[in-house]
């Protein structure tokens, strides 16, 4: 098997040599460069920034666990593949920041031993993500709430100073407007349909609402060495209000979802959807350790 590469959609290079296989997805690399320079930036604190990098994979990992879920039962053949896409460009992602998570820190961590060995706790993706599917219109909601915050976020981080973060941000930049838009449509799509399709609509809206909050919430970790995500909020609601007022749909006056003594999604404080998803997401790997295809 040629091996392909975390960082091939960032620079170009030649092909790999074969080597051994790999967990994640399906695939391995040896060369973690090419062409992409990975040494931690002078000024920049490599724990830091890896676990900025692990927030940010988590959340894309976590996703795109979810939008395969929808597989085999989206409500038409053409979203299936749509949202199958979708959560292939997540996963690319995830695979990009885990594996920077394990280079910054300097601990040789891979993308599989971060994907597929850590226990719940050790997750800092934000809860939104990690939500059941629910309906349609409540994941349409979720993704139109995620894809808003992460474009944002995404433009922001395009400029940083770390060679690896900025490259994944800025290819992502043009796959999370993509996102957007498809949920965008969506929304308009039921929003503005019959009666029964806008109540549906509104309620994913309602039920995915509380869950922004904490996409808000800076961390100390981004403050450190990311975007502070609170300067994303006027932003992106003003982007969403619009939406929403095109669809013909209510802005939620709901509070934010509690925190559990000041603790959410990035200090490793999950619902219990986390750990279904994580036994399904991992349980090949764990029940036959070390094996490569």
């Amino acid at each position: 098997m040629t091996d392909d590469h975390v960082y091939l959609s960032l620079s170009e290079a030649s092909p790999e040599p074969e080597g051994e296989g790999r967990w994640a997805y399906g695939t391995g690399f040896a060369d973690p460069l090419l062409g992409v320079d990975t040494a931690v930036p002078p000024g920049l604190d490599g724990t830091d920034l890896a676990a900025y990098c692990l927030m940010l994979g988590d959340d894309a990992l976590v996703l795109a666990q979810r939008l395969i879920e929808w597989c085999t039962r989206a409500p038409e053949l053409e979203e299936e593949v749509a949202l199958a896409n979708l959560g292939l460009d997540l996963l690319g992602q995830a695979r990009q920041l885990l594996t920077r998570a394990g280079q910054a820190d300097g601990s040789g961590r891979t993308e599989d031993d971060l994907a597929y060995w850590r226990e719940e706790n050790e997750f800092r993706n934000v809860r939104l993500v990690e939500a059941p599917n629910g309906d349609f219109a409540y994941s349409i909601a979720r993704l139109l709430l995620f894809s808003t915050v992460r474009g944002a976020l995404y433009e922001a981080l395009a400029g940083h100073a770390d060679p690896v973060l900025s490259a994944v941000a800025a290819r992502g930049v043009k796959e999370l407007a993509y996102h957007r838009e498809y949920a965008t449509a969506w929304t308009l799509r039921l929003g503005d349909g019959t009666p029964y399709s806008a109540a549906r609509m509104q309620a994913g809206v309602d039920a995915v609402w509380p869950l922004l909050e904490e996409l808000f919430t800076a961390h100390p970790v981004e403050l450190r060495v990311g975007v502070d995500p609170a300067t994303l909020r006027e932003p992106v609601l003003r982007s969403l209000v619009a939406v929403l007022a095109e669809a013909g749909l209510t802005v939620p006056d709901v509070p934010g979802l509690a925190t559990v003594g000041g603790r959410a999604g990035r200090d490793g404080v999950h619902s219990e959807a986390l750990g279904l998803l994580l036994a399904e997401l991992q349980v090949l790997a764990r029940a036959h350790p070390g094996a490569t295809w």
